[in-house]
């Protein structure tokens, strides 16, 4: 049996891409989704054709209760995780002076929320287990330089960034790293609306990235390898600061 890494929001986008990297790589993979169940049976059947484990677990990141309730089941059953990458995120954007209490809340909760209910009935558990365990958290290039009509998903994650780095400090002496990965433009069915040529224009390397470079860097820092990198955070932007 491989090693085991739950992915959160893996059902499309960059979370479905980092499954399928991490299935290639010999890793067991443990889905997740929050409504469309159906999505992630399609993702876990195209893992499965890898010849690694995978299964899939259903739960709101901003239930803390819920996320306490779902893991630590599947932890009882079936042993701590490897690894898991905090990728589950919302955008709700629009000029701070239009922006309404829900779309604070929503972003705020689902994304800085999700970090803390997700890890918190986890991070015990990779403690006692004593494994080199990998926790990597997907923040954004808007979490380090701001973007307009942003400043929910920019607050949310910059204060990933933050909890990733001190959470990086506590757990560096049980040899579990814990690191962000920041991408920029990346091609997604969410870039679709989107000024494609325009943004380009500001991006150093005139294009988006793909799904797929942002999985191979996670891949990376879940591997061996990368077992002195914590605290970190690596940006796939194309150059663009």
């Amino acid at each position: 049996m491989g090693k085991v890494v739950l992915i959160t929001g893996s059902s499309r986008g960059i979370g479905k891409e980092t499954a399928l990297y991490l299935a290639q790589n010999g890793f067991d993979i443990v889905l997740h989704c929050n409504k469309n169940i159906q999505k992630a049976q399609e993702v876990l059947e195209e893992i499965k054709k890898y010849g690694v484990r995978g299964r899939i677990l259903q739960f709101d990141t901003t239930n803390r209760e819920q996320c306490q309730k779902v893991i630590s089941k599947d932890i009882e059953k079936n042993g701590i995780y490897y690894g898991v990458v905090l990728n589950a995120g919302i955008t709700s954007d629009s000029v701070f002076p239009s922006m309404t209490d829900e779309d604070w809340d929503n972003v705020l909760n689902t994304n800085l929320g999700g970090f803390y209910n997700v890890l918190k009935p986890i991070v015990m558990p990779m403690i006692a287990s004593r494994i080199k365990g990998r926790i990597v958290a997907m923040s954004s290039v808007s979490g380090i330089r701001g973007n307009y009509g942003q400043v929910n998903y920019s607050a949310s994650k910059a204060g990933i960034i933050g909890a990733a780095k001190a959470l990086a400090l506590e757990l560096a002496k049980r040899k579990i790293t814990v690191n962000c990965v920041a991408p920029g433009a990346i091609e997604s069915d969410m870039t679709h609306d989107l000024p494609v040529e325009e943004i380009k224009k500001h991006i150093p390397m005139k294009r988006f990235g793909t799904a797929k470079e942002v999985a191979s860097l996670v891949n990376y820092l879940m591997s061996e390898d990368a077992g002195y990198i914590t605290g970190q955070v690596i940006s796939v932007n194309g150059g663009l600061y």
